[in-house]
């Protein structure tokens, strides 16, 4: 996306924080996730954040305002746990599609609304695509490793349907995030490039964002953050990044790795810190913009925010405390990891 790139070669873009963590404020009941749509349906749907932007969509459009003001340049569409396989443990997997385009609708409409306040500053809509909640790298059963749930053709079956339908929804980028499993990454991947080659419509720029998930610096399925690049760099993402997991005081030696590492953006929107142990995020805005212009100053970034335990307020001081650095310059030629 040429205008994205133009805006990045500028400035450091901030990307918004966590959605969750937003809606958890309303205090929502279970009627709030059913609606009249879903009023008679089996089963519980309390903490499907998804179903949200079909049974209360004020409230998404009201979140996603809020970062804006905070002064986010992308915002996320609400969409991270719409596909028909994570869908399915709510019994509306069929809906997931509609799902993703009309949360995509509300997101845009959010970000046109601002964009045209201030053209001089443009903003964009990433269509959400989470990691499922099945894994084609692990096996959910202990005493048998070689089990797997789901199926490659199954998991990019259902990528493509969402990637389908944020398209659809006008979203102007796709961001594949939180990945723990790279092969389910490569499913999406696999259904992203068969979307836009199929369909004829122009690809859109795509985001990958990786979570380290211990003090190893290695992926859940185990994978060093080289072998990780390696094993999505054929998708020609826009941007590379890691967020969710750790707080921004962990993540910055694999920050500072991938920053030297890819040849394209670097992204990073971590936690508010490591969760307490009653799972909530103790971290203040400030602490958290601090760490990131520490990055920032140190050369690391292109794009910053937040994840899990982040608030318009932690967005709006992190765009304050990088507003005046210039961003990560981009390797004038690709330097590729070696290969035997």
């Amino acid at each position: 996306m040429d205008l994205l790139s133009d805006c990045a070669r500028e400035r450091i873009l901030i990307i918004d924080g966590a959605m969750g963590t937003m809606i958890q404020q309303f205090h929502l009941a279970e009627t709030d996730f059913r609606g009249s749509l879903f009023a008679d349906h089996q089963g519980d749907l309390s903490g499907n954040y998804g179903i949200l932007s079909l049974t209360r969509p004020e409230i998404i459009l009201e979140i996603h305002r809020k970062y804006l003001e905070a002064g986010a340049d992308i915002i996320e569409t609400n969409t991270f746990t719409s596909t028909s396989i994570s869908q399915e443990d709510y019994g509306l997997g069929s809906i997931a599609g509609e799902m993703s385009r009309v949360s995509a609708e509300i997101a845009v409409r959010a970000a046109r609304e601002f964009t045209a306040r201030d053209p001089s500053k443009p903003r964009f809509v990433a269509g959400s695509i989470g990691p499922m909640n099945k894994s084609l790298s692990l096996s959910p059963d202990v005493n048998n490793p070689g089990f797997r749930s789901v199926t490659f053709d199954e998991v990019a079956a259902s990528y493509y349907e969402q990637i389908a339908a944020l398209t659809e929804g006008g979203v102007d980028l796709i961001l594949l995030e939180t990945i723990f499993d790279t092969l389910n990454a490569k499913a999406a991947i696999f259904a992203f490039k068969r979307f836009y080659r199929e369909t004829g419509r122009k690809e859109l720029p795509i985001m990958i964002s990786g979570t380290i998930t211990d003090g190893s610096g290695r992926t859940l399925s185990g994978q060093t953050l080289e072998a990780f690049y390696i094993s999505i760099m054929h998708a020609q993402p826009i941007s590379v990044g890691l967020n969710c997991a750790l707080g921004g005081k962990q993540m910055r030696p694999y920050i500072e790795e991938l920053s030297a590492l890819v040849p394209c953006l670097v992204s990073c929107y971590p936690n508010a810190g490591l969760p307490n142990t009653f799972g909530e995020y103790d971290e203040s805005p400030e602490e958290t913009a601090a760490v990131l212009e520490g990055f920032a100053r140190d050369g690391f970034l292109n794009i910053a925010g937040g994840c899990c335990g982040t608030t318009p307020e932690h967005i709006r001081l992190i765009a304050e405390a990088v507003k005046d650095i210039a961003p990560r310059p981009l390797p004038v030629e690709a330097k590729l990891p070696a290969t035997a």
